[in-house]
């Protein structure tokens, strides 16, 4: 499979390597099949893209995450899920219940990728296209019709690389096309990492650049009238329950880690 991705979009490698490397290990906290696949296809050297902390944060945020849709599932079956910035994410196959909808959406290059990757499936959308433009919205749109449950939208990945104007006009997005409310759940970068980019372990090793960051979600939710931060947790609450590099961390950085912050309207 020929890979041809953008500087930001390269990045997605980096949680890929991750869980491809936790899910071939003996005591693997996640499984992602997917990644292990998707790895030995491209036949890539995951050095550069796993290096401790990245790999405790990304496994921490994704049983996090996972924990959180799951539990919103739960309440709700029915409910539709877009994955903005999907890159290589398989995290449908872990929430499927047989009745949701999940959509993947990322700009073309990656989808281009991600659907030599992944075969059609039920129930799942690849689209191409700009988080900060309506295009894509109609057909989530369309698909809730007859669902009860409010619209969610997970953005994994993604914040760091947009500057706050371009969250807003994301935020705005989803307001504007989708009245009616829905909850949004957004990875968070530190201020700090964002001054300090070149000090972070796999990051440093891609072109992207961290292009902003917050201390608390809030600064996000102020961006557009309406929106509400519901909660928010640092990944080092799960981090730290694994090693004693990650609790030394916890203790002396509390607020260098990434969050998990969800917003509704």
């Amino acid at each position: 499979m020929e890979l041809k991705l953008g500087d930001v979009q390269t990045t997605a490698l980096i949680p890929l390597a991750v869980k491809a490397n936790e899910t071939l290990r003996k005591n693997a906290r996640i499984k992602d099949g997917k990644a292990v696949e998707i790895i030995r296809t491209l036949n890539i050297d995951t050095a550069q893209y796993d290096k401790f902390m990245s790999h405790e944060g990304v496994i921490a945020r994704t049983i996090m995450l996972d924990r959180q849709l799951k539990d919103i599932i739960k309440r709700n079956p029915d409910t539709v899920i877009v994955n903005v910035g999907a890159g290589f994410d398989d995290r449908f196959s872990r929430m499927d219940n047989g009745k949701i909808l999940w959509f993947d959406l990322d700009l073309p290059d990656a989808i281009s990728a991600r659907k030599k990757a992944f075969p059609e499936r039920d129930r799942v959308t690849m689209i191409a296209g700009s988080a900060l433009e309506d295009d894509w919205c109609e057909q989530v749109r369309k698909s809730l019709e007859g669902r009860k449950s409010k619209p969610v939208f997970i953005a994994e990945g993604l914040f760091m690389y947009l500057t706050i104007e371009q969250i807003r006009t994301f935020l705005e997005v989803l307001k504007n096309n989708f009245p009616d409310g829905g909850i949004l759940i957004a990875e968070q970068n530190c201020k700090m990492m964002q001054k300090n980019e070149k000090h972070h372990d796999t990051v440093k090793n891609t072109n992207a650049h961290f292009m902003s960051g917050t201390e608390s979600g809030q600064e996000i939710a102020d961006l557009v009238d309406g929106f509400q931060l519901v909660e928010e947790h640092s990944f080092n609450e799960e981090m730290k329950k694994y090693s004693i590099r990650a609790k030394i961390f916890a203790l002396l950085l509390p607020k260098m880690n990434d969050r998990w912050a969800t917003f509704s309207w």
